[in-house]
């Protein structure tokens, strides 16, 4: 009976927990610096996306997750618009291994950001007078796999 409570406690100390604590907008930015001339111009849009992340440890096992979408609109030679939205949030995330808390932070993290920065590059473009922009799904734990695996492949030494 003690073996089994015993156990029971060791398997809760060792529990991932993986709790979000805020969600914010850390920062944003929309500019039209071809307004009003670019509402007059055919709409064949060409789309620059950029995606970033980063994260922050906040100590006592609490990371600060960001995810950054840079979207730039450009109409022939003119820019559209630029929208910039770097969503963050808080995370508890205790019980994992170095490993496995760089994955939590760049793959779950980012799946949980994600919806609330698309949120607010979709009001941002609709308030700033434009049609609005359908972000595509990402898929993180493909992106992290490839980064890592670059990462990876970049620092083994190379066979002579």
């Amino acid at each position: 009976m003690a073996d089994e409570e015993q156990a029971t406690a060791t398997d809760e100390k060792q529990s991932p927990v993986i709790q979000p604590q805020s969600i914010y907008i850390k920062d944003v930015s929309f500019e039209t610096p071809n307004s009003p001339e670019i509402f007059t111009a055919k709409w064949e849009p060409e789309v620059n996306m950029l995606m970033d992340s980063t994260s922050k440890d906040l100590g006592d096992d609490v990371y600060e997750v960001v995810l950054s979408f840079t979207l730039t609109i450009n109409v022939g030679d003119q820019t559209a618009y630029l929208a910039e939205v770097h969503q963050a949030g808080i995370f508890t995330l205790t019980g994992l291994t170095p490993e496995q808390l760089h994955h939590t932070q760049h793959v779950f993290c980012l799946r949980f950001l994600h919806p609330y920065a698309v949120a607010a590059i979709f009001d941002l473009v609709t308030k700033g007078g434009f049609p609005q922009f359908l972000m595509p799904p990402v898929n993180f734990a493909k992106r992290y796999t490839e980064r890592y695996e670059n990462t990876e492949k970049a620092s083994e030494p190379e066979a002579s």
